[in-house]
C-alpha cells in the first residue's frame, strides 16, 4: 500500500482543508498579505488539514489494521510530508488567490509561503503526537509562533531569523538572499521530522 498517497488524498480532500483554504481566502480579501490577521493566520490555517491524522488513527484503533499493509517507516514518513505538503499548499492556493504580482519575485514568495506552511504544520503535528492532544495540535503551533514574535519585536530586534514573519516576507536582507530563507525553513523541518519519527516510532512499537 502506498501510504504517502493515501495520506495526500485524505489529507487535500478533507473538510478542514477546504475549511481551511475558504477561511484564508477571505482574510487575504478582506484584510490583505500585510495584515496582522493574515500572520495570526499562518501557524493556525496550516494545521487544520492533516496535523492529527496520526492521533486520529492511534485513537481509533485503525492504526492497528493499517500498519501493517504499508509498514512503519511508509507510515511515519506519509503522515509527516502529508501534513506538511497539505498545510503549505493550503496557504499557497490562498495566496494565489490573493497576490497580484507575478514573475521571479512571486516564485520566490510562493516557495517561502509553502515551506512556511508547510513547517508551521509538521510543528502542529509533532507538539500534538508529543502531548496527545488534538488542542496542542491546533493552538501549540500558534503559541510557539507568537511567542518568537514577542521575542523579536520587545527583545532580540536585530535577530531578524527569530521572526516568522521574515520567513515568508523578508524584509532584511539574508545571507545568499531568498535562498538562504530556504535553507533555514528546510533545515528547520527536517529537524523537526527527526523529532516527529522518533516520537511516532515509539508510540508504534507498542501497538
Amino acid at each position: 500500500m502506498n501510504s504517502f498517497e493515501t495520506d495526500i488524498k485524505r489529507a487535500f480532500g478533507s473538510v478542514n482543508f477546504l475549511a481551511g483554504l475558504l477561511i484564508e481566502c477571505i482574510i487575504l480579501w478582506r484584510a490583505g498579505f500585510e495584515s496582522e490577521l493574515f500572520q495570526i493566520s499562518v501557524p493556525v490555517l496550516a494545521s487544520l488539514p492533516y496535523s492529527t491524522a496520526w492521533l486520529g488513527d492511534y485513537q481509533s484503533g485503525y492504526i492497528k489494521e493499517y500498519l501493517p499493509r504499508c509498514g512503519r517507516t511508509s507510515y511515519i514518513l506519509g503522515k509527516f510530508l502529508a501534513c506538511g505538503i497539505s498545510g503549505g499548499g493550503l496557504l499557497t492556493a490562498a495566496c494565489l488567490f490573493g497576490l497580484l504580482t507575478g514573475g521571479e519575485d512571486m516564485k520566490w514568495k510562493l516557495l517561502l509561503i509553502f515551506l512556511s506552511g508547510m513547517l508551521w504544520a509538521v510543528v502542529a503535528a509533532t507538539l500534538a503526537a508529543a502531548a496527545n492532544s488534538r488542542y496542542v495540535a491546533y493552538g501549540g503551533a500558534f503559541v510557539l509562533f507568537y511567542m518568537l514574535v514577542i521575542l523579536y519585536e520587545r527583545y532580540f530586534k536585530t535577530l531578524y531569523c527569530l521572526y516568522p514573519v521574515e520567513w515568508y516576507a523578508p524584509e532584511h536582507t539574508w545571507v545568499l538572499g531568498d535562498t538562504g530563507v530556504v535553507l533555514l525553513l528546510a533545515g528547520m523541518i527536517l529537524l523537526i521530522g527527526v523529532f516527529y519519527y522518533e516520537i511516532l516510532r515509539r508510540c508504534i512499537e507498542s501497538v
